[in-house]
């Protein structure tokens, strides 16, 4: 039987032998700590202390602000030192709390649980006030993702441990270090889904994670692990359901419209901490990788943590940098201050010593009509076209050719010969739509 996989795609440089084989070491933060009240999608935080309190690890610090949020937690004991404006990864200034580490890590009484003894209501509000949000990238609130109108009609409950991402090997020494936790994570996403299965999807690449996981699950009830085709963006929301569901999804519609929820790894190791063990979320496995960084890694980070001590913790960055980007090179945000604090959603931090954008900057030509990017599209529609009309301001016509339905991989970008930076023109398009829609 052929390898679980979708159309289109492309098969970049993966980049992950330089951080795969290294196990995750936990790192304890040396400055201050600050915590970023937008960590997910939806309403910002709402601080819940002042200057001067103190705070123990895992003790709440800001409340959810509103249904589509969720509250924060300290990951260190110490003083808060104020509120202030600091930088996230998208280069914008967000109000955090700033807490003074006193290099203690005292910790709140945590109040553990058994499955069992679980109502579903019970473990969704141990999921939100543990603060859990998709730790793949997204940052939707796991609550909200987990209570659809209809829990009867999910049939899937898809975990998301492809890591298409070239470079990043964060999910990849989770499962291979705690698959433990990977597996009752799920089983507790099951409890609140009847008549769902439970899907490890896993590319190819990774055989002894696959073995591993094979291996922990046989003898469990409506658990399995899905082989996929090592292939990019195989671990996209849309391309994940098809591969292994059959199943499309577009713009306009969530997976649970096709009776499917997927979450990635790290999101479903939070969710088994935040129901069983009653820990909410304060860390995280980061990669620290690139060949512009002296020793890749992968550690365990406490929220808040300032990204330049995982530099020092990595070796040093080496004498020439280029690039620095929050994130894999297909869809990650590039930097340019190296205090940035890590957050629920921080998966790598990427330091090369070339920029490949700026290089096909210099090198571009007009488009060449090949269809190249057409033939890898993973939501099948015209990328060079859409480009175009983006360039011109044509919403209407970028609307009519479905520019919508791009989902911003970048695989028309990667295979462009002419070096045209089509990813980009239609994701400044695709905003302009969106703030047109919010404002009719």
């Amino acid at each position: 039987m052929g390898k679980l996989t979708f159309k289109g795609g492309i098969h970049p440089y993966e980049g992950k032998e330089l951080a795969k084989n290294h196990p995750i070491e936990k790192y304890l933060p040396k400055g201050d700590m600050a915590y970023l009240m937008s960590q997910h999608i939806g309403a910002p935080s709402v601080p819940c202390v002042k200057k001067g309190d103190q705070v123990l690890a895992g003790q709440k610090i800001a409340d959810a602000g509103g249904f589509v949020s969720v509250p924060l937690h300290a990951s260190v004991s110490g003083t808060v030192k104020g509120i202030e404006k600091r930088l996230n990864a998208t280069g914008a200034m967000i109000d955090a709390i700033i807490v003074e580490n006193d290099q203690q890590y005292q910790e709140v009484e945590f109040t553990p649980a058994k499955l069992e003894d679980l109502t579903k209501e019970e473990i969704l509000n141990r999921i939100k006030e543990g603060g859990v949000v998709g730790m793949g990238g997204a940052g939707f609130p796991t609550h909200v993702k987990l209570a659809p109108k209809d829990p009867s009609k999910i049939e899937y409950v898809l975990v998301n441990g492809a890591e298409c991402e070239p470079y990043i090997t964060s999910d990849y020494r989770r499962m291979m270090e705690e698959p433990e936790k990977v597996v009752e994570g799920l089983k507790v996403i099951l409890k609140l889904f009847d008549s769902a299965k439970g899907y490890i999807c896993i590319e190819d690449n990774k055989p002894d994670c696959i073995e591993k996981m094979q291996k922990l699950v046989k003898d469990i009830p409506r658990i399995e692990v899905k082989e996929l085709m090592t292939k990019y963006p195989q671990g996209g929301e849309r391309t994940l359901i098809y591969a292994t569901t059959g199943r499309e999804i577009n713009s306009k519609m969530l997976p649970a419209d096709v009776g499917c929820v997927v979450d990635n790894v790290e999101t479903v190791v939070a969710v088994y901490k935040a129901v069983i063990q009653g820990r909410p979320v304060m860390d995280r496995v980061v990669t620290v990788t690139g060949d512009g960084i002296k020793e890749p890694k992968n550690f365990s980070v406490y929220t808040g943590t300032d990204m330049s001590e995982l530099i020092d913790a990595a070796g040093g960055l080496k004498a020439k940098i280029e690039k620095i980007i929050s994130g894999g090179p297909m869809m990650g945000f590039p930097l340019y201050d190296l205090h940035i604090p890590c957050t629920k959603t921080t998966s790598a931090f990427l330091f090369l010593e070339h920029d490949a954008v700026a290089e096909a900057q210099k090198i571009q030509t007009a488009c060449i009509n090949c269809g190249r990017c057409v033939g890898v599209c993973p939501g099948h529609v015209l990328p060079a076209r859409l480009a175009t009309l983006a360039e011109r301001g044509d919403m209407a016509g970028f609307e009519a050719l479905d520019g919508m339905e791009c989902c911003e991989c970048g695989c028309c970008s990667y295979i462009c010969p002419a070096k045209r930076p089509l990813t980009q023109s239609i994701k400044s398009m695709r905003k302009m739509v969106l703030a047109s829609r919010k404002k009719k």
